[in-house]
């Protein structure tokens, strides 16, 4: 596959990803103060279904992708610090492994139902900012230089 339709599928991917956890942190905390919580509970079971079936596809095409614009890059990546590109490169994919694994995280609390709402809240807010950190990084990639 080439390197720009694997780079716009990163990008795509990566817009829905940071949209649907912007919608999470910023839109929907605000909703729920305003809404009675036995119709919240509704709408989050609802819309918790409905984004697991979706950002599994996401998290795979982002992932995947990126996996695939690494494989072009792999000498960067062998000598993360010969280049101001390599070293933001390599705390990009840091960040990356670190979304995933939380992910992983909140789907075993999920299931071990150890998960409360506070909890929930702050770990999706964690993972916000990891995402916008990538993003930064995505993009000093190409326009920091040192």
């Amino acid at each position: 596959m080439s390197y720009s339709l694997l780079h716009v599928i990163h990008l795509l991917a990566a817009i829905f990803f940071i949209g649907t956890l912007f919608v999470e942190v910023a839109v929907l905390c605000r909703v729920r103060q305003q809404i009675e919580p036995e119709l919240m509970q509704k709408v989050d079971k609802a819309v918790g279904a409905r984004l697991r079936v979706v950002l599994h596809w996401v998290v795979l095409f982002v992932y995947g992708a990126g996996i695939g614009l690494a494989w072009f890059h792999r000498q960067a990546l062998a000598d993360p610090f010969a280049s101001s590109f390599a070293t933001l490169l390599s705390l990009k994919i840091l960040l990356a492994v670190g979304v995933f694994f939380t992910f992983g995280m909140v789907a075993m609390l999920l299931r071990s139902g150890r998960m409360t709402p506070a909890r929930y809240r702050r770990i999706h807010w964690a993972i916000f900012a990891q995402m916008v950190g990538i993003v930064l990084l995505a993009k000093g990639m190409f326009y920091l230089h040192w």
